[in-house]
């Protein structure tokens, strides 16, 4: 297989790295329109055939198109891609709008073509070990859902911090709470130095009444990438910065016991012990690449597919509006 890499900026290196890796790829092609990252790349991996071109790049031989570039560039690339009869990678978030989301898979359909988001989360050994647990049953049925990811960290020129920072623990969501449907989204936030915000909080609604809530910032003194999960049996903790427990496991909850009335409600706490799994130590991104070359070869969807990167986009789309709009609820259909 040959694949060609557009965008070889920060992540752009990472994505090399790997394809040149993977023992099914034969050729990989790298493409920029900035002479100096050509250059570094070019000093870095010298196997990587590179051009400025993406047209030139398109023309090639290639099966696939990994597309790393700004969120903005995301749907002509990937278009254009596809209408060439190619399958595409494209980083978070998937689109700008949901609408072009909707007809990027809509021609991959009729091409019979794959598309892969890169909601890298979902490859990592914390996120698969917390799949296992909640799909097992030991978490129960989840009712909560709280994340908080900040730090001090480089401001977007074209997106603010919901598009930067919450399309990780959105598409995590999604995953962890396959089969509950989001139905409303609240987003609170402040654009304290441009016109894009930078600190932000979001509640999500699903169909069954749980609840989801996000806390993202830019301009935070302290980094924290923590998500807590709260079902009706157990409760769970995973703290990215941790390198050891990832993940703890709480036997602890709450049980409400009526006699005659809601009045009368008695409220008992449970705690338990608290145990932390075994976390599998693998690089996502060569996992996620597997993935997708594995989709192409035995002509599936991947695990994080174009819909995935359209229900993450919905979600995208509510917040900016309710943001604009101090907060309303808006409905997704």
């Amino acid at each position: 297989m040959k694949v060609g890499i557009i965008g070889l900026g920060y992540w752009g290196p990472n994505l090399v790295r790997n394809f040149l890796a993977h023992p099914e790829v034969e050729k990989v092609y790298g493409c920029d329109k900035k002479e100096d990252r050509i250059k570094f790349i070019a000093s870095r991996f010298p196997a990587v055939e590179l051009m400025t071109d993406y047209d030139e790049m398109l023309a090639k031989d290639i099966d696939a198109v990994i597309i790393a570039t700004p969120v903005d560039l995301h749907y002509p690339l990937a278009k254009k891609a596809l209408e060439a009869g190619k399958h595409i990678w494209v980083e978070k978030p998937f689109t700008a709008k949901s609408a072009h989301a909707q007809e990027l898979i809509d021609i991959a359909a009729e091409k019979n073509l794959r598309i892969f988001v890169d909601h890298t989360f979902i490859y990592t050994g914390a996120v698969k070990k917390i799949k296992e647990l909640v799909d097992s049953g030991e978490i129960g049925d989840i009712t909560y859902f709280d994340s908080v990811r900040i730090n001090l960290g480089l401001f977007q020129h074209d997106v603010n911090v919901i598009w930067d920072l919450a399309p990780h623990d959105l598409s995590i969501m999604n995953y962890l709470l396959e089969g509950h449907k989001v139905v409303a989204v609240a987003a609170h936030g402040v654009a304290s130095y441009y016109d894009h915000e930078n600190i932000a909080q979001i509640s999500v609604y699903f169909d069954n009444n749980s609840f989801a809530h996000f806390h993202v910032n830019w301009t935070s003194p302290v980094k924290i990438r923590k998500m807590l999960l709260g079902g009706t049996k157990k409760m769970l903790v995973f703290d990215d910065m941790e390198n050891f427990e990832k993940i703890k496991v709480y036997d602890s909850g709450i049980e409400m016991k009526t006699t005659e009335s809601i009045h009368e409600a008695l409220v008992q706490y449970r705690i338990g012990d608290m145990h932390s799994p075994k976390v599998v130590a693998t690089e996502a991104l060569a996992l996620g690449a597997k993935e997708f070359i594995a989709s192409i070869n035995e002509g599936r969807e991947p695990l994080t597919s174009g819909k995935d990167g359209l229900d993450v986009v919905k979600i995208l789309e509510a917040s900016e509006e309710s943001i604009k709009n101090r907060g309303k609820l808006i409905e997704i259909a």
